[in-house]
């Protein structure tokens, strides 16, 4: 059954999450930075579509990247290694979570980033905790991604690319600054292709909630994030 959330700061144990839809816990509540915050630290997070109440996740298994297991294909390695491109950190959050908002999934009408989560994500940008990573060609902004950083933990959210190869491209940027900077985890929460291809694979719910316990706890990197790289300054292996 169902939690149906109060205001209260107060979420259900996750071991109640349904299996089917997997991980669905609660219902309701809001978007404050408290309970985001919350939720976060608790291996929680919201996804819902524009019209309904808020949805609460925590599936098991739960997908997972270790930014040491990071795998890059070839192809991008040249492209890493090659093209022009410019890589900025929280330089513009704001247009990226907007162009994840404008960047439907293959198969989908549009995504769940309503102005509501726009909201909320750029609240926790401000304080610190949400970031973005953008790669920028030609002086435009051509594909980014963001998350929530607590502790030395990284929690993935959405990407985005208007230019080929231009998402992977700060993807491959963010994972080795988190893992440079002592990042132990970066949770993906559903398991998809792409991710699988770049080192991601799924976890037990209770190894990833042990591991996350651990590293929420830990001394974090305050934002914004300040960092320019660029194909001559990110170490590849061959």
């Amino acid at each position: 059954m169902l939690s149906w959330l109060t205001r209260d700061l107060v979420f259900p144990p996750v071991e109640k999450a349904l299996a089917d839809p997997n991980g669905l816990l609660a219902v309701g509540g809001d978007l404050s930075a408290e309970r985001l915050l919350l939720a976060y630290r608790q291996g929680i997070f919201p996804w819902y579509s524009r019209g309904e109440p808020i949805l609460w996740w925590s599936p098991n298994p739960r997908m997972v990247l270790y930014p040491s297991e990071l795998k890059v294909a070839r192809s991008l390695v040249k492209t890493l290694r090659h093209k022009s491109y410019e890589v900025r950190f929280d330089s513009a959050f704001g247009g990226v979570i907007r162009a994840c908002a404008n960047t439907p999934r293959p198969g989908q009408n549009g995504t769940w980033i309503g102005p509501e989560i726009i909201a909320a994500y750029e609240q926790l940008h401000q304080q610190g905790y949400a970031h973005s990573a953008e790669c920028w060609i030609d002086g435009e902004l051509a594909g980014g991604v963001y998350g929530i950083a607590i502790g030395r933990m990284f929690y993935g959210e959405s990407m985005f690319a208007h230019r080929p190869d231009a998402s992977k491209i700060a993807f491959v940027h963010l994972v080795r600054w988190l893992d440079a900077h002592g990042f132990g985890l970066i949770d993906c929460q559903m398991r998809t292709e792409h991710l699988t291809r770049f080192g991601g694979r799924e976890i037990a719910r209770s190894d990833f909630l042990h591991t996350l316990t651990q590293l929420v706890e830990q001394p974090g990197e305050p934002g914004p994030w300040r960092y320019h790289g660029a194909a001559a300054t990110l170490a590849i292996p061959s």
